[in-house]
């Protein structure tokens, strides 16, 4: 970019470059591409104006329906040319959900149907028909296999920085559920947050070999980077493995309310079994975690540690182990409410399945970039098709009993 340009950087709307000398206006329009980022940005601002309102204004249209919403990264193509640009993000208050400018959609729209590559080659691969998807691509519109793949690096590349560098501060969380899935022998650690309108959003991965506290630590530090924050507690579903809990408790402290996934901790137990064993205690097991009050809960699983300390001492020790993790949302009286939701890990568990279904046909794992650029390509897509949370109206109840437990630990 030319000095009159870094001179001018400060230039964010077309009116204030209406203000500037005509010497101004014409180093500009030589570099057209910052005057399309401002073009862009007076066009979005139109929109989220004619929902929320003029910024710092108390008149607000649709009886105050809208919300400005932070922003996150995007594109536009001029050309050949990608020109990234901020696009602001729009809170529906009465859907619970963010809005897509019809603005942004339509200049998205308005590129070649080539650029619908990323979406097209990840349904191919769900499908077990990427092939097919390939050739649509060469022989509809005149690309090369070469070209096809320079174009899906490209696009993923970009879904990795839209990824990882999203703002995360707009959101109020209140769950976080951390697991990990192997891919091609090498594990991606995930953290998938639950905000308080009980919208899913996968907030992080990172490639590690096993789930130990130091990788996780760095996981969750660059969370907080962004903008997550844990203020007033948040409850953390993780299952047996003593990395994440450490990590866990490392960055977030005594703001970390634990629930141990109780499918985990049932297999575990289990594991230790011989077969004709196996379907008797799962019975047991499910019916113990199933009940609602926290003290019978407890009092029947108690029971079974002293049965199984006669059939197989390690099954024993492995349910008394972490015991009352496993019983957390039941403790905190929201078992009948949101024990589905929230007293395993299934929630994530379920993103990982629908993320080995888009890319776990993938044969060749060549780099670790490849990988991430799959990996967060897939994340952004499967995001658009989560639902939210079982009881989501009812969140601010689960809201009130971590906070609750948060102040008892600081008394």
């Amino acid at each position: 970019m030319s000095k009159l340009v870094q001179k001018n950087e400060n230039i964010k709307t077309l009116s204030q470059l209406l203000e500037q000398e005509s010497s101004t206006k014409i180093g500009l329009i030589r570099h057209y591409l910052h005057l399309v980022v401002l073009l862009v940005n007076e066009l979005f601002d139109d929109e989220v104006s004619s929902l929320a309102g003029e910024r710092y204004s108390r008149e607000k249209p649709y009886e105050g329906r809208y919300s400005r919403w932070g922003s996150n990264p995007g594109s536009v193509r001029i050309g050949e040319e990608k020109v990234p640009v901020r696009v602001p993000r729009v809170y529906d208050q009465n859907n619970g959900e963010n809005v897509s400018l019809d603005s942004y959609k339509e200049l998205r729209q308005t590129e070649p149907d080539e650029y619908k590559l990323l979406k097209g080659l990840l349904h191919g691969l769900s499908s077990g028909d990427y092939g097919s998807v390939v050739s649509n691509f060469t022989d509809s519109f005149g690309l090369s296999r070469s070209s096809v793949s320079k174009r899906f690096i490209e696009q993923s590349t970009e879904a990795v920085k839209e990824f990882s560098e999203r703002d995360l501060s707009s959101n109020n969380f209140i769950a976080l559920f951390i697991d990990g899935k192997y891919l091609a022998r090498e594990q991606m650690v995930i953290a998938l947050g639950v905000t308080e309108q009980g919208e899913k959003i996968p907030l992080g991965f990172i490639q590690t070999n096993t789930e130990n506290s130091r990788s996780i630590k760095q996981l969750l530090t660059d969370l907080i980077s962004r903008g997550f924050s844990c203020e007033g507690g948040l409850l953390c579903v993780i299952d047996g493995a003593k990395g994440l809990r450490k990590a866990v408790e490392d960055v977030f402290g005594r703001d970390a309310v634990i629930q141990r996934c109780q499918w985990h901790k049932r297999e575990n137990v289990l594991s230790y079994l011989k077969e004709s064993d196996k379907a008797i205690y799962k019975k047991k097991l499910n019916s113990a975690y199933a009940t609602e009050d926290y003290k019978e809960a407890r009092l029947r699983l108690e029971e079974i540690i002293e049965e199984l300390k006669h059939i197989n001492i390690n099954a024993s020790n492995s349910l008394k182990e972490g015991l009352e993790e496993t019983l957390t949302i039941h403790r905190l009286g929201l078992k009948a409410d949101f024990g589905k939701s929230f007293s395993t890990t299934n929630i994530i568990e379920n993103l990982n399945s629908q993320l080995v279904k888009y890319i776990g046909r993938v044969k060749y794992w060549k780099t670790s970039d490849q990988r991430q650029r799959w990996v967060a390509s897939a994340l952004l897509e499967i995001e658009q098709k989560m639902h939210r949370v079982n009881n989501y109206s009812d969140l601010h109840v689960m809201q009130g009993a971590i906070k609750k437990e948060i102040e008892k630990r600081n008394h």
